[in-house]
């Protein structure tokens, strides 16, 4: 990775993102004029997310996707999928945001994250009941409270019945 990315990338995560948004987009323009490079989907990564630190939404979706169509090693492709689903979503794009957002979901299962957003998303599309069960799958098996994992079990076997009435 360049040092110029790492300087913008700790610039960003000291609160500088404009600054570090200045550079990428220098860093940008520079891999555009060399003819020989292809585009780094990396920086094209941390250019949407400082796009979406900048509140800069519409402006990082599409370096989010031109970053994952280039393709990104697995930590970075998981953190453009979640931020390109979020993002999808904070637009009113709800559709697109849950395919993003069930593809990372499908693809780092182990990442609850993606369970959280996609929760958010199904919310916005009127689909309650799912995103209130996947909510309470993911608290009943991620929770370290003393409380709900003395519950867990109850939880996780409400989680798909709110609307059964018990005879």
């Amino acid at each position: 990775m360049d040092t110029r990315m790492h300087d913008a990338i700790a610039l960003r995560e000291a609160g500088q993102a404009e600054e570090a948004r200045a550079l990428l987009l220098d860093l940008l323009a520079a891999n555009s004029k060399d003819a020989g490079a292809d585009t780094d989907a990396e920086l094209l990564y941390q250019l949407a997310w400082t796009h979406d630190v900048l509140g800069l939404e519409r402006e990082a979706v599409p370096y989010y996707e031109q970053s994952l169509a280039i393709g990104l090693p697995a930590e970075q492709r998981a953190g453009a999928l979640l931020g390109l689903g979020s993002t999808y979503r904070t637009l009113g794009e709800y559709g697109r945001a849950r395919t993003a957002l069930l593809q990372g979901a499908d693809e780092f299962p182990e990442r609850a994250e993606f369970k959280a957003f996609l929760a958010m998303a199904l919310y916005n599309l009127g689909e309650h009941s799912e995103a209130t069960e996947m909510l309470l799958r993911l608290l009943a098996d991620t929770s370290e409270s003393p409380g709900i994992r003395e519950y867990r079990k109850a939880i996780s076997f409400y989680a798909d019945k709110l609307d059964k009435i018990w005879p």
